[in-house]
């Protein structure tokens, strides 16, 4: 199913629209590693991972995983797993997806700059869990902990960014 997320912060399945965090340089067609931008495209679901010692895995129409604590994500554009999971520690730049704060609980993984990769279009791009007052993200799109998981339970596949 398809949603709509704007640069407004919202983000809307069906007849339910969510309160949503963009990304702190806006939403942008000409993502750039290390920009904050949200980018404007159609963002297929690839898979949904999970904190398993925080809670139970989401009901979604995507694969879902447990995260470990040795899950990391690449996002050092001269190294070879660029935009992609990798296990901590690796002699690269990479984002901790196991955080001591509850952001990544639940993250899906958006297919943004995977197929193909290219060096510097941006990477982590990710639907995650929001900070209590919707504070801007690195480019993701974040919502509540509840509507996350009532977004993944709709049977989300994709999400169009628009401004």
């Amino acid at each position: 199913m398809l949603a709509v997320a704007t640069a407004d912060g919202h983000l809307t399945i069906g007849a339910e629209t969510f309160r949503a965090g963009l990304g702190r340089g806006g939403v942008r067609a000409a993502k750039q590693e290390g920009d904050g931008a949200t980018p404007l495209a159609a963002l297929a679901l690839r898979q949904v991972l999970y904190r398993s010692d925080r809670g139970a895995a989401p009901v979604c129409a995507v694969p879902v995983e447990p995260l470990s604590p040795q899950d990391g994500w690449c996002d050092d554009p001269a190294n070879a797993a660029y935009n992609r999971r990798v296990r901590l520690p690796i002699q690269a730049s990479a984002e901790r997806l196991w955080r001591d704060d509850a952001l990544y609980d639940i993250i899906g993984v958006l297919g943004w700059n995977d197929a193909p990769v290219r060096r510097g279009r941006g990477s982590a791009i990710f639907l995650h869990i929001a900070r209590p007052d919707y504070a801007p993200t690195d480019g993701c799109i974040a919502l509540a902990a509840n509507d996350l998981r009532r977004v993944l339970a709709l049977g989300l596949t994709e999400i169009m960014v628009r401004t």
